[in-house]
C-alpha cells in the first residue's frame, strides 16, 4: 500500500509542491516549537482556496492547534470558497472539519481497501 502521509512525502515531492502557482506554506509553532504545517493555495482566480496538506506532530495533536491554524487561515484568505480532503477513516479530521462548517460534498475517491478520500467545501 502506498504511503499517503503528508509526513511521509519526499523532499522533492514538497519543492514541487511548494512551486505550484499560489500555494503559500505556514508553520504551526506553539512555545517557540513548530508543531504542524498548513499548506494553502489561493490561485486567486476565483476558484476555491485549498488546504492540503494539514498536519500536526503526533505529540501534539488534541491540542486544538489545527482549528486554530484553519481559522488563522480562514482569517487572512477570507472564511468561504474552501475546499479540502481527507482520510475517510480518520475520523477525528472529519469532526474536525465539520465542527468548523466544512460540508461533506459527496465525493468519495477508494485509495485501497483500508483507506479512501472523502471531500469537504465550505462557502
Amino acid at each position: 500500500m502506498t504511503n499517503t502521509s503528508p509526513a511521509a512525502e519526499s523532499y522533492e515531492r514538497i519543492l514541487q509542491k511548494y512551486d505550484f502557482v499560489g500555494t503559500t506554506y505556514y508553520f504551526i509553532v506553539s512555545d517557540g516549537t513548530i508543531v504542524g504545517g498548513i499548506r494553502i493555495i489561493d490561485k486567486k482566480d476565483g476558484s476555491r482556496k485549498r488546504i492540503s496538506p494539514l498536519w500536526i506532530m503526533p505529540e501534539f495533536r488534541n491540542k486544538g492547534y489545527a482549528q486554530q491554524a484553519i481559522l488563522a487561515a480562514e482569517q487572512l484568505y477570507g472564511s468561504d470558497n474552501w475546499k479540502l480532503d481527507t482520510i475517510l477513516q480518520e475520523e477525528d479530521n472529519i469532526h474536525l472539519y465539520e465542527k468548523l462548517g466544512y460540508i461533506r460534498t459527496g465525493k468519495i475517491e477508494k485509495i485501497s481497501d483500508v483507506m479512501d478520500i472523502i471531500y469537504f467545501e465550505k462557502n
